[in-house]
């Protein structure tokens, strides 16, 4: 059951390589390639978001694939959120 007050944030949503029919919630500019869970992770610790990490949950229009997800605290829209998540993690790569 999904968890009140908390928002997922797949790493589909974020990734530069998928289409929005793959999932992808942003534009190509403000995405990253590729992202891990653990830069998700440190990108919303950074943030101050309290991420939660589930490693073992697939994506479900990718279910064969268990690339995990992150529940983060709902403080804005998903959308600001992911950008600043990739803004987070685009620093951390340079």
């Amino acid at each position: 059951m999904k968890d009140r007050g908390k928002l997922v944030i797949w790493p589909a949503y974020i990734d530069k390589t998928k289409s929005r029919r793959d999932g992808r919630i942003i534009s190509r500019k403000s995405s990253v390639e590729a992202p891990t869970l653990n830069e998700i992770n440190l990108a919303a610790q950074k943030l101050g978001l309290n991420p939660e990490v589930e490693a073992d949950k697939a994506y479900p229009r990718s279910w064969w694939e268990k690339s995990g997800r992150v529940l983060i605290d709902d403080t804005a829209t998903k959308t600001h959120l992911s950008r600043r998540i990739c803004s987070a993690i685009k620093e951390m790569r340079s």
